[in-house]
């Protein structure tokens, strides 16, 4: 679903953070089966206030795939006396309970959730216990007996940096991505050990390509494993494999979008929380 909202003075323009338990859900952009996450807050808007006709979202995450804090933003009509308090809560009397707004507050109208982020940050939950706990069933992938943290960290380290991505991405098959750059940068690719047989993979960067999380964890375990070499995964980093893609895409089950970051002019508000949970042993 595209932003056709325009900037007016007749409208207020809010800004949203949503978490979301993405498995019941076919991603954040809209589908025509209606039953995407943006589908759903749409309809929650439209239920208080006709209208508004449109939320856009900071991006899209794929079906399956949960957030900590995704952004958005919708246009509301200067005449409705709402405030961000009031449009929480009215927007958690209509959603699912596997979506919550967990803040809404008015916003600069140059504020975009998608055009004004400058950085999003992913957390990738890998479970190596020998049985997968029921309640991480669709929230981790289980990597039974994984033993390789320390080769799995290495490996993260050589996605810092700026690369051509293109070979740790999937072609979406609607047209979207011929002629599109596939150079991303990477803040930070690191891993940390909890105690509790998990492994937690934290992604920031300036953007991220279809599904291309998801092909750096696959790939990087791969390696780790022994079953494909760094030197093999340096030349896919180099942009000049042609066809040759990453060998392994991780499933959605344990993927979350933790933040986006913004400019300072928009204030702090929506900025990811740090990745380190209690416990955790980061590797560097």
């Amino acid at each position: 679903m595209e932003d056709k909202s325009t900037t007016h003075p007749a409208f207020r323009r809010f800004r949203l953070e949503l978490a979301y338990d993405g498995r019941p859900f076919s991603g954040w952009q809209s589908q025509a089966s209606g039953d995407a996450v943006q589908d759903v807050v749409q309809r929650a808007l439209a239920a208080i206030c006709p209208a508004i006709t449109t939320v856009q979202g900071s991006g899209r995450t794929d079906a399956g795939v949960s957030a900590l804090a995704q952004v958005a933003h919708f246009d509301a009509p200067a005449t409705s006396r709402m405030d961000g308090g009031a449009w929480q809560r009215a927007l958690n009397t209509k959603l699912p309970p596997a979506i919550r707004v967990m803040r809404c507050a008015a916003t600069d109208p140059r504020f975009h959730a998608r055009f004004s982020a400058l950085s999003k940050t992913y957390r990738y939950h890998i479970a190596t216990g020998e049985v997968l706990p029921p309640l991480l069933h669709g929230l981790a992938w289980h990597q039974r007996g994984f033993a390789s943290a320390e080769a799995l960290a290495s490996v993260l380290a050589l996605f810092e940096g700026t690369h051509d991505f293109g070979a740790f991405s999937a072609k979406r098959h609607d047209g979207r991505d011929e002629g599109r750059d596939s150079v991303r940068t990477i803040t930070t690719a690191r891993l940390s050990e909890r105690g509790d047989d998990s492994l937690l993979l934290e992604f920031r960067g300036n953007g991220f390509l279809y599904k291309m999380v998801r092909f750096l964890v696959g790939s990087a375990v791969y390696c780790a494993k022994g079953r494909i070499s760094r030197r093999d995964m340096s030349r896919l980093l180099e942009g000049d494999t042609g066809e040759t893609k990453a060998p392994y895409c991780a499933p959605a089950d344990g993927l979350t979008l933790v933040g986006v970051d913004y400019p300072e002019e928009f204030g702090m508000f929506g900025t990811a929380p740090p990745a380190r949970e209690k416990g955790a042993t980061p590797h560097r």
